[in-house]
């Protein structure tokens, strides 16, 4: 029951995330928690984001941070240039196999992302360097683009590291130490709230399975 392409999961995350703005009251892009409004188009809602909602400002590219993008928390070069098809000619080559296409079109490791913001991640490696975050205005999201680096901000770490680990496992990508142990802390340090709890259960639904991760972390919150 995967979605079966990045294609289709596009299609599909803002349905899950216009319900989750119809049961809790909000939703938010990953990294600056801007707010996301919504438009009904045929079986689908398309999405928009609300700069001034998270005090945004452009760092250089204002038309694609007008947009909403979805993010790949574990970027599709991480996951694809350790297979075959990758090796033999890129992200292109990949693009009809299967494994590949439900990797990338997992909607566990896809999030709304203030499109400039996801382009200046590029494939760069969380981390956490105790950077200022000065390029995004009131944005806690930094990018080091010389060390190929990103700090994501607190609020979006559990998150994060709960993506990583599931797609690690899920799809036997291996992690450096250094980057799951990372992982672990921030998965333990930053708890799921109620919405990334819900989260997983739409996507569930959607997709047929959860996020393990997310699962057990719902699980010590609820207790």
């Amino acid at each position: 029951m995967a979605v079966e392409s990045f294609s289709k999961a596009k299609r599909v995350l803002p349905n899950i995330y216009h319900q989750l703005d119809q049961e809790l009251g909000f939703s938010s892009t990953i990294y600056c928690g801007c707010d996301i409004n919504y438009k009904k188009s045929g079986r689908y809602y398309k999405w928009s984001v609300d700069l001034d909602s998270c005090g945004y400002k452009p760092r250089k590219n204002a038309k694609r941070a007008s947009r909403i993008e979805a993010e790949h928390v574990m970027p599709a070069w991480e996951f694809g240039h350790q297979m075959k098809c990758w090796q033999q000619g890129g992200r292109k080559k990949c693009g009809n196999v299967k494994q590949f296409d439900e990797m990338e079109g997992d909607l566990h490791n896809l999030f709304p992302s203030v499109g400039e913001v996801n382009g200046d991640r590029s494939n760069f490696q969380f981390t956490d360097w105790n950077g200022k975050p000065t390029q995004y205005g009131k944005c806690e999201m930094v990018v080091d683009f010389k060390g190929k680096q990103a700090q994501p901000p607190k609020a979006s770490r559990g998150m994060i590291a709960r993506a990583y680990l599931y797609m690690s496992d899920r799809y036997n990508v291996r992690l450096a130490n250094a980057q799951r142990r990372l992982y672990e802390a921030w998965n333990r340090m930053y708890p799921a709230d109620k919405i990334e709890c819900r989260r997983n259960e739409l996507i569930k639904k959607e997709q047929g399975n959860d996020n393990p991760f997310v699962t057990a972390s719902c699980r010590l919150s609820n207790n």
